[in-house]
């Protein structure tokens, strides 16, 4: 090692800027959606960077791609860092695409000081972690691990009516300097770099956070079935009104789900309302709703308090219910002796830091099924993300560069 590697943090700031040019949308965002064109122009970009700097570029079936700086053991399993490309349609600049850049700028902070390290050091952009044109979310990740349908995903349709197979083998052929390998290597660690997308580290004025796991998530689709009748001419005690029903069970959830537990979560984010008209009382109201907890146990306790009030509601209404569950991530828990690697890091930085948990699931959840895994979280203006107002600043963003840099090298040794 010639020189003690140093982030480049205008460097990075301009790659971040050059990235976020690549599906800009009018309002300082981006609209780079999995498998689109926009997306296949970042990775594009990406593979003209490493093949620049002389590192190696491969992707695999799922169209994850790995830029790899060569360690001078090559029988020793890789140290894995990056996170993802793809976007919300209105998403913003930082969600994913600072994880992956911070990743690179790693590799380039290594190359200008002449490092050399026992392990290859290998930069991942995840396919499709957001979920926003094909579902499910985290494709490349949950293919990494085994963990996905990867032949039932061929015939999935985007929400522009494009079928996923199609538009994979257009990005996997966009990009013929990759090198094809497998779907799924070993590894010896791997480390995400993410935007907190909540409040707490900007509330609290700590720049770093040591992500310890990530919340268990279950969606559920309520359904309230009634009757129709006409709104002028219906008494009370002739309705069977599942919209009443419905806000009846939203309004008793929302009182004692999260207020009982500060780590829970319940959020209804969708309703449908039949046969919507603004005379008729609905026949039909079907609404979701998300929760979320450290605890599975906690969590299947959330879910039965919910099974137990929409059929108290439904009773009192005199309607009927359905409750179905569209999906079930459990809770995960990163490796600690990674988490330490990275709190040292920050020790040796002189940067304050503090444990928290993931409200969000990210590819890193997968990965930790597999290999020894967590993550470093930067914070954002006001807890804003997949928006286009996410704001990352200057400061934060060298600062969990530097954070990364230098557990990478404790990993790498």
């Amino acid at each position: 090692m010639t020189s003690y590697p140093k982030i480049n943090a205008q460097r990075l700031r301009q790659r971040i800027a050059d990235f976020a040019t690549i599906g800009a949308t009018p309002a300082g965002g981006v609209n780079r959606q999995a498998l689109s064109i926009e997306d296949r122009a970042a990775r594009r970009l990406l593979a003209d960077l490493a093949i620049a700097r002389g590192f190696s570029v491969h992707q695999d079936a799922i169209a994850n791609l790995f830029i790899r700086r060569e360690g001078c053991n090559p029988s020793a399993a890789p140290v894995l860092i990056g996170s993802h490309l793809d976007s919300q349609p209105t998403g913003g600049r930082f969600d994913g695409a600072l994880g992956t850049l911070s990743a690179f700028e790693v590799l380039e902070a290594l190359e200008d000081a002449d490092v050399v390290t026992e392990r290859s050091i290998e930069v991942v952009s995840w396919t499709n972690e957001e979920g926003s044109r094909f579902s499910p979310g985290c494709m490349g990740s949950m293919a990494f691990v085994d963990a996905g349908d990867m032949a039932g995903w061929q015939d999935t349709r985007g929400n522009d009516g494009a079928r996923l197979g199609d538009e994979l083998a257009a990005t996997l052929k966009a990009l013929p300097e990759a090198k094809m390998q497998p779907v799924g290597h070993a590894v010896s660690a791997f480390v995400e770099v993410h935007i907190e997308q909540g409040p707490v580290l900007e509330h609290a004025g700590i720049p770093i956070g040591l992500v310890t796991g990530v919340q268990g998530t279950r969606w559920l689709e309520v359904s309230f079935s009634g009757e129709a009748a006409h709104a002028g001419t219906t008494p009370l005690e002739f309705r069977k009104d599942p919209m009443a029903a419905a806000v009846a069970a939203i309004a008793q959830l929302q009182l004692v789900v999260m207020p009982a537990d500060p780590m829970a979560r319940l959020t209804v984010g969708r309703m449908n309302v039949e046969p919507s008209s603004v005379n008729v009382i609905p026949s039909r109201v079907t609404f979701t709703i998300d929760i979320r907890h450290p605890r599975e146990d906690v969590l299947s306790s959330i879910e039965a308090q919910i099974d137990a009030e929409c059929r108290a509601s439904a009773k009192r209404h005199m309607v009927d219910v359905l409750i179905k569950k569209r999906f079930d991530l459990a809770p995960g828990q990163f490796d600690t002796s990674i988490v330490d690697v990275i709190g040292k890091a920050c020790e040796r930085l002189g940067v304050p830091n503090m444990k928290l948990v993931s409200g969000a699931f990210h590819d890193a959840l997968f990965i930790s099924r597999v290999a020894p895994t967590a993550m470093i979280f930067v914070p954002c203006r006001d807890g804003i993300s997949h928006n286009e107002a996410e704001f990352v600043t200057s400061e934060n963003i060298e600062t969990g560069a530097k954070v990364l840099l230098e557990t990478v090298l404790s990993l790498a040794r």
